[in-house]
């Protein structure tokens, strides 16, 4: 290696320490700096030395020469949720739940409790599938999704009229001597 300066261990390490407290653009333009100064800007010896990937440090050493930054685009990673790969399930399952479903009886939330489980859902959308051969999410899947669209399992009820906790206790017969002592 014919670096300009001897690095010694415990500047690596620095060096190593404050591109780990960076991230995204400002790292690769870091790195691309260190890569100039210390490994004559060859990204493969910045992975040697320091520990890096040689495409971050690529890319920062042609931001730096080009002066154009590149879009970090984060939110296109991973996987997407399949309600929003497949907007028509999401109406197929509206469809098929809203039908069986009620209002929270106090209106305390606003989840729509229910009777379909994400079983029925899935041997309904199944039944339907078989017509136009497009492919239904597993059960486990589909219980995710109704509870993102709002949808809570529960039995649907009636609301009931609140008791007075007063009117019970005159009722019960009290067994004798059990408040004898209290005051």
């Amino acid at each position: 290696m014919s670096m300009s300066v001897e690095l010694t261990e415990p500047m690596i390490e620095t060096i190593q320490s404050a591109a780990r407290k960076l991230t995204g653009f400002r790292r690769r333009q870091f790195q691309a700096e260190v890569a100039e100064r210390y490994c004559d800007s060859v990204p493969r010896r910045a992975e040697t030395v320091f520990g890096w990937g040689r495409a971050a440090v690529q890319l920062g050493l042609h931001e730096r020469r080009t002066g154009l930054r590149c879009v970090d685009d984060y939110s296109s990673r991973g996987r997407h949720k399949t309600e929003d790969q497949s907007p028509a399930l999401v109406v197929a399952i509206r469809a098929l739940v809203e039908p069986e479903s009620q209002a929270d009886p106090k209106f305390q939330t606003p989840l729509a409790y229910t009777r379909m489980t994400a079983k029925a859902v899935h041997e309904q959308l199944t039944a339907q599938a078989r017509k136009t051969s497009e492919p239904v999410p597993a059960e486990r899947t589909l219980y995710d999704i109704l509870n993102r669209l709002g949808y809570r399992l529960r039995r649907v009820q009636k609301t009931k009229p609140q008791k007075n906790p007063r009117d019970r206790r005159d009722l019960r017969p009290s067994p004798a001597g059990a408040h004898a002592g209290r005051r």
